[in-house]
């Protein structure tokens, strides 16, 4: 094990060893909670985002990607324990399509060589419950085909339109949860003892989300949409926590899951038709 990442702590005559995670969208919402948490458990944290970070990069762009997987090499010592992809956004402009879907994979495959010497390594991305909302087929299939060109020009397309721009959002989470689906069990992740897992968020109250929970009435609107009867909107602690465990060492067999942490969305909009 490589001494540069591995920080050994003295605890009542013990010795333990402390696992390095990097975590993408520390600067706010779920990836600052989740990087404060597992910092408080005693992990070493790589932070990413575009500034004020261990790391700043701009993961629309295939230099900011190269330099995120020289740089957590570098911090890492040549090896990390787990990857939290977490950055995103919500925006309707083709962007979205840069950081949720290209930015999140290259951020998890690029890392992933650095995984190959921890006992232990872990990965994990988001979703979210957006992704059983209406999607524009286009675009999905053009990220589903990896090919950037095409999918940045769909969204620059709907963009421009009301509609259309609604569709961007949605559409990257159902394609990431796809790749996730399709990739975690292949040999280059399960066959390497990596459990590679998604999670899909409902609606989590951030500063991304502010604007659509201001008032009473467009919260009652958001419900509507957004059904979440299990304790209504949720704090990004929350979703915090689940990504914390799917990172630990006790997650050993968990592969290629989206996991919806969502107040029970899911359960109400699709109900049994997964089967």
């Amino acid at each position: 094990m490589g001494i540069g990442f591995l920080t050994l702590l003295a605890c009542k005559g013990v010795l333990t060893i402390s696992r390095t995670y990097v975590v993408t969208g520390v600067a706010s919402g779920i990836g600052k909670e989740t990087a404060e948490l597992l910092s408080s458990r005693g992990a070493k944290v790589l932070g990413v985002d575009l500034k004020n970070a261990d790391i700043n990069v701009d993961l629309t762009t295939a230099a900011g990607r190269e330099n995120l997987v020289a740089e957590a090499g570098r911090l890492g010592g040549g090896q990390i324990d787990g990857v939290l992809a977490i950055a995103g956004l919500v925006a309707p402009i083709p962007a979205t399509v840069g950081v949720n879907f290209f930015g999140m994979v290259a951020t998890l495959e690029g890392l992933r060589t650095l995984l190959a010497g921890s006992p232990a390594p872990r990965a994990v991305g988001v979703s979210s419950m957006a992704s059983l909302m209406p999607v524009d087929d286009e675009l999905v299939a053009a990220m589903s085909a990896h090919d950037e060109v095409a999918a940045l020009a769909r969204a620059a397309f709907l963009a421009e339109t009301e509609e259309g721009g609604g569709l961007i959002y949605a559409s990257t989470k159902k394609a990431f949860a796809q790749w996730i689906r399709r990739t975690a069990p292949s040999k280059a992740w399960a066959g390497a003892s990596v459990p590679l897992n998604a999670i899909a968020p409902g609606i989590i109250i951030t500063s991304m989300t502010a604007p659509m929970l201001e008032t009473e009435e467009a919260r009652e609107q958001v419900r509507i949409a957004v059904p979440m009867p299990l304790n209504g909107f949720a704090e990004a602690i929350v979703p915090a926590r689940l990504l914390s465990w799917l990172v630990s060492e006790e997650n050993t067999h968990l592969c290629g899951q989206v996991i919806f942490i969502d107040g029970g969305s899911d359960a109400v909009i699709r109900g049994d038709s997964t089967w």
